[in-house]
């Protein structure tokens, strides 16, 4: 009776994606949907990057959701790494070279990463990028100089500013214009670094939060090597 049971299943879920596979309209012309997208996006908002305009403005409300999933998850893993004791972190010494290297690439890395979120809607990039860069930046940091702290205060106050200042921009298009994100500002001169209303606005944000929160991330995972 299992048997029958199982194969009868099986036989209804296997029609069923069989229906769905069959109504995919293979070899017919592909929809207008990108080409829409590339030959609106300049005039409707300023960027000359058609990914940051999607990311940012037609699906911008998506990518704060991405943002908040970043948050809790950072929230989450600081949590079940919290310590009470506070017992000192066991790290290799490193080696002068690793040091000097670390010392000098350090600041070059950030302002890497401050470039590609700043020029996120004039060039490949973005926040995300941006911000994961400069957490590689802290991270060398962190595995070169046993010494290097950051101030979990600070972080807390980027991140927060930066969250509300990606709301707050989105509220703008609410109370000044139609829509959530709506861009309300000048588009300016596309190829500019001063363009695309509002997009570079919500790439700093995202820029600095997602920096920090990596940041936080990597600092609560190290403490956790603790000495023996």
């Amino acid at each position: 009776m299992r048997k029958a049971t199982a194969i009868i299943i099986l036989a209804l879920v296997g029609y069923y994606f069989l229906s769905v596979f069959l109504t995919v309209p293979f070899g017919e012309k592909r929809n207008n949907v990108g080409q829409y997208y590339l030959h609106n996006t300049v005039r409707e908002t300023g960027a000359v990057n058609s990914v940051t305009a999607i990311v940012v403005s037609y699906r911008g409300f998506d990518t704060l959701g991405e943002v908040t999933v970043l948050f809790i998850a950072s929230l989450g893993l600081g949590a079940i790494l919290f310590d009470k004791k506070g017992k000192k972190r066991r790290l290799q010494h490193a080696s002068l070279i690793v040091r000097v290297g670390a010392h000098m690439l350090y600041p070059l890395i950030v302002l890497l990463g401050a470039y590609v979120f700043v020029h996120g809607h004039l060039t490949p990039g973005g926040g995300f990028q941006g911000g994961a860069i400069i957490a590689t930046g802290v991270l060398l940091m962190f595995i070169s100089y046993r010494s290097f702290e950051t101030s979990h205060k600070a972080l807390t106050y980027i991140e927060s500013i930066a969250g509300m200042t990606f709301v707050l921009t989105g509220l703008s298009g609410l109370i000044w214009g139609n829509s959530f994100l709506q861009n309300v500002l000048p588009l300016g001169e596309p190829g500019r670094l001063i363009s695309a209303g509002i997009i570079p606005i919500i790439y700093i944000a995202i820029g600095f939060k997602v920096g920090a929160e990596l940041t936080g991330l990597l600092d609560n995972m190290l403490k956790t090597i603790k000495s023996d």
